[in-house]
């Protein structure tokens, strides 16, 4: 039966793990629950003396974090662009009390390449439209420069999306790294600072899933190595990438001695929306899963005639299948996989309705009945029987009848 998202962050809430991984196609809610979460943990409407006594019981990372940050395109002179931060505790305390500049600079670098140089703004005074004198505060801007090699470099850059979300989640990550440290000081009263000492919880959603592979996997085992040498936190991490999600699955799968981890400690959900609005929250199997095989699953759900019910994302999901299968066999083109005598026609429909689809909960949109029976003779006459996929209906149906 499914639940409210309110209900899905109760659930979290009440699960004494100290780590809680989620997968979740992106659109199904799990920024809205990070937001769940936190209402439940340190609600808004809290008394604001019980707030500042109790310190900060959660920190969280997730589509609202990178609202902090904007450009300032200078549209007169498009020469002096900035990346602007909103006013804010999370980034004050990172910058200017913890002088974590150069650890975020470094991260950033790493990530992405170490030409490309982030700087960010001492106090400054200029004028305003009005020509009057105002105040810019240290730490509230960032420029960015790139080196060309002979000692010179391109100055006010406009970086990437990719890379403006790598920036942000080094911003945080440095927080998170000084955060553990304090917190790892077992005596209070030895910290340097005590306005962690009641933080309880740090909610993490989709972290750059903008990386290459190699770095997202390096992004992930450092994410996981710091996670168990922490002391006293827990985290809920959810994410819609399936390489982020199956190197953290394999991470807290193994044991640390180091830091006395032990696999009890984590659990591994998913999360989906259904039909009907609500959620359903399930702790996934004991292995990482191939997330092409996750879609077939949900294409075979999706043509079944009793229960199924077939909407144009699902189209995006067989076009996702075939791509990878192709590569995995060595196909230059993901179309070669289709049946020859019709194979432009099926081609054209698949681009057709899958270029225009989003994301699985994102949309409900009427497909035409000719268009599901291709996709329902694509699914059970060609690509499972052609590339000998095992098909999850037919074999739940021989276990139910008993003759396995």
């Amino acid at each position: 039966m499914g639940q409210s998202l309110t209900e899905i962050a109760q659930a979290l809430r009440d699960t004494d793990k100290k780590v809680q991984l989620i997968y979740a196609f992106n659109g199904t809610g799990k920024t809205r629950l990070s937001r769940e979460f936190k209402e439940l943990v340190a609600p808004k409407d809290a008394d604001e003396e019980d707030q500042k006594e109790s310190g900060i019981k959660i920190l969280y990372y997730n589509a609202f974090t990178e609202d902090l940050f904007y450009w300032d395109n200078d549209l007169d002179a498009d020469t002096n662009r900035k990346f602007k931060i909103q006013p804010n505790n999370f980034t004050k305390w990172v910058l200017q009390d913890q002088g974590q500049e150069n650890n975020i600079v470094t991260h950033f670098q790493h990530y992405t390449s170490d030409k490309l140089s982030p700087r960010f703004n001492e106090e400054y005074i200029t004028k305003d439209k009005d020509n009057q004198d105002i105040t810019i505060s240290a730490y509230s801007e960032i420029t960015f420069s790139i080196a060309r090699g002979d000692d010179r470099s391109i100055n006010n850059i406009k970086i990437s999306k990719g890379e403006e979300s790598c920036l942000i989640w080094c911003v945080f990550y440095s927080l998170l790294e000084q955060v553990v440290e304090v917190l790892n000081v077992a005596e209070p009263s030895e910290r340097e600072t005590d306005q962690f000492n009641d933080l309880e919880y740090v909610f993490i959603d989709d972290p750059v899933s903008s990386l290459d592979d190699n770095h997202l996997i390096e992004l992930a085992v450092n994410l996981a190595e710091l996670i168990k040498k922490s002391n006293g936190l827990k985290f809920i991490i959810s994410t819609h990438n399936p390489l982020f999600y199956n190197v953290l699955f394999n991470e807290f799968n193994n044991a640390d001695s180091r830091y006395h981890f032990k696999v009890k400690h984590s659990i591994k959900r998913r999360l989906e929306k259904l039909d009907d609005g609500t959620y359903l929250l399930e702790d996934s199997k004991d292995s990482p899963f191939s997330y092409h095989l996750f879609l077939l699953s949900e294409l075979e759900k999706a043509i079944d005639p009793e229960s199924g019910n077939i909407q144009k994302y699902h189209f995006n999901f067989l076009r996702n299948v075939l791509e990878k299968t192709s590569t995995f066999l060595g196909y230059s083109k993901w179309e070669d996989l289709l049946p020859q005598e019709a194979r432009r026609a099926y081609y054209n429909r698949i681009i057709n309705l899958s270029s225009h689809s989003k994301h699985h909960g994102e949309e409900i949109s009427i497909v035409d009945e000719n268009d599901k029976r291709v996709l329902r003779y694509l699914i059970n006459e060609v690509i499972i029987p052609t590339y000998h996929f095992r098909s999850n209906i037919n074999n739940k149906e021989t276990e139910e009848n008993g003759t396995v």
